[in-house]
């Protein structure tokens, strides 16, 4: 899957301010963002009465909404829904894509720091540095609220030209972590096999979707 940071903070620290600049210079550099925000307050998409609403209330398992530029998929859960699940409807089109929120997530971390909102969070899972308007006593790397080129940097280097180049393997909807030796096989077997098939030209993305039949 792509490359996924959350930038976390307390609340009123700038998360989505700092999102919206990195958003805009990492766009400067060609490169697709997506983003994630965790909102701890309820949704209200599918309004009652709206069409969405009804498929819903008729049992539909999941429904979209198609507009000529956007499409809005609204799929009921029965759990608190992880980051990982979360990326996997994005599918696999993006860089990377920041996650605004998921503190307790295992996602690499970013924090934002103000000193007016307090101390900074505790037991940040992962924190690969922080954005400060005040120097801190921390082992991770600590940047200007207005080092906007040297996050994207560290973004850049550390997470998007080391995946440009990638396999995602979801079993269950759980993904699987792999080392370079069988992403290696996996890769160069799946494409030996697909360009062996009649009309297949140069592969530059490759996607198989497997659902067996569960045994009774």
């Amino acid at each position: 899957m792509p490359p996924v940071v959350a930038i976390v903070g307390k609340s009123k620290s700038g998360k989505t301010t700092l999102i919206e600049k990195l958003i805009s210079e990492l766009k400067s550099r060609g490169y697709r963002v997506a983003t994630i925000k965790h909102a701890t307050r309820g949704l209200a998409l599918d309004k009652p009465g709206k069409d969405s609403w009804r498929h819903m209330q008729a049992g539909s398992e999941a429904t979209a909404i198609v507009s000529s530029d956007r499409i809005v998929l609204i799929k009921p859960v029965t759990h608190s829904v992880g980051l990982d699940e979360i990326v996997h409807f994005f599918g696999e089109d993006y860089d990377i894509i920041l996650a605004e929120g998921f503190k307790q997530s295992g996602a690499p971390k970013i924090e934002i720091h103000r000193k007016e909102v307090g101390p900074p969070l505790s037991s940040v899972r992962k924190l690969i540095a922080i954005a400060t308007d005040e120097a801190l006593e921390t082992k991770a790397r600590q940047f200007s609220l207005q080092d906007i080129k040297g996050l994207a940097d560290l973004l850049e280097n550390g997470f998007i030209k080391p995946q440009r180049e990638r396999i995602s393997i979801y079993v269950n909807n759980n993904p699987i972590s792999l080392t370079a030796f069988p992403k290696n096989i996996i890769t160069n077997t799946l494409v030996a096999m697909v360009s062996s098939l009649k009309g297949v030209g140069n592969i530059t993305s490759l996607e198989v979707f497997l659902t067996k039949k569960p045994k009774p």
